[in-house]
């Protein structure tokens, strides 16, 4: 199960490297043939042919810029973090931001959730408290390095068996690199690798190390609208204990009602890949935010699952703050 975990994780690997670093392979082969007469010891000189592949390169390396690549056809740096503009966060949706911090800049992201879902007939709630994101950009404007981390109350009710526990979900940790801007309809795109530490409570940690990747990609329609959506690959354990790959892929449309209040919509779904008993959930949520100043953020949000398998509902709350 592991080995199939990780070819799949590899996998994932490969493809996002294909996406993020197309190019299209450049050679000049021209060189005069000869041929040897079978009837005469001459050499009889034949035509130059020359091989020639396109050099065009879909993408061109720019780590001077705000992102790792910029798209061809492109003049000068575009994309990347703009402290000059309202904060990018990770909140309220499961679809990431696709814009680094900066290199420098510290963001906090953190918030309250809600959920109550049924699990083996049992009424189950879970309320995550805190749910801290720690964001730092590094090296340079397309770097960042997250931290993430949540205490976690979960309440179980089974009739006459009822049990309340308390602990801390594992540590996370991320480098996120910004790899594209937006150029027409070519998307603005990150790149997030994760890991999960076991450092949580018994109850919660997935007691060994999990790796993750997610490559996010986003398009701004016009100044109401923006779109954006993501190709999640992660490992978790279900119930049973089997560790399994989890895929999931989201898509996520922003709305800029005014200059401080903003709303989304979205759908996500997770797919268990070797699970034992982990199902196929999906989900539809949907928010607002408020922009107190560029610098910080309030937001609130609530959604359903679509399916049996999925959770009942869940609500929630918080805050994002820049410090550049």
């Amino acid at each position: 199960m592991k080995q199939h975990r990780i070819r799949s994780l590899l996998f994932l690997l490969t493809l996002c490297c294909i996406i993020s670093c197309p190019r299209l392979v450049s050679a000049d082969r021209g060189a005069v043939l000869f041929e040897q007469s079978l009837l005469a010891s001459e050499w009889v000189e034949t035509p130059e042919v020359e091989y020639a592949a396109s050099r065009d390169r879909i993408l061109n390396l720019s780590p001077e810029c705000g992102t790792l690549f910029q798209w061809k056809g492109s003049s000068g740096c575009h994309g990347g973090p703009q402290l000059d503009q309202p904060l990018q966060t990770d909140r309220p949706n499961f679809t990431s931001t696709s814009v680094t911090v900066g290199k420098g800049v510290t963001q906090l992201e953190f918030g309250y959730t809600y959920l109550d879902s049924k699990e083996a007939g049992a009424d189950v709630k879970y309320q995550s408290f805190g749910e801290f994101l720690f964001r730092r950009g590094i090296v340079a404007d397309w770097m960042e390095f997250r931290l993430s981390f949540a205490p976690l109350e979960q309440s179980t009710d089974a009739g006459f068996y009822q049990n309340t526990t308390f602990g801390s979900q594992d540590l996370g940790l991320a480098l996120q690199f910004s790899l594209t801007p937006q150029q027409g309809i070519l998307p603005e795109m990150a790149l997030i690798t994760s890991m999960s530490v076991p450092t949580g409570s018994t109850a919660f940690t997935a007691n060994q190390v999990e790796a993750g990747i997610d490559l996010v990609y986003a398009w701004t329609l016009n100044d109401f609208v923006n779109v954006a959506a993501s190709t999640q690959g992660y490992g978790d354990i279900d119930d049973s204990g089997e560790s399994f790959l989890e895929i999931a892929q989201s898509c996520s449309v922003g709305y800029t009602l005014t200059e401080k209040l903003g709303a989304f919509t979205e759908w996500f779904v997770l797919i268990p890949s070797g699970a034992g008993t982990a199902r196929t959930e999906h989900y539809f949520d949907a928010g607002l935010t408020y922009l107190i100043n560029n610098n910080l953020q309030l937001d609130m949000s609530a959604g359903v699952g679509l399916n049996d398998a999925a959770d009942a509902y869940f609500v929630g709350a918080g805050c994002s703050i820049r410090f550049p």
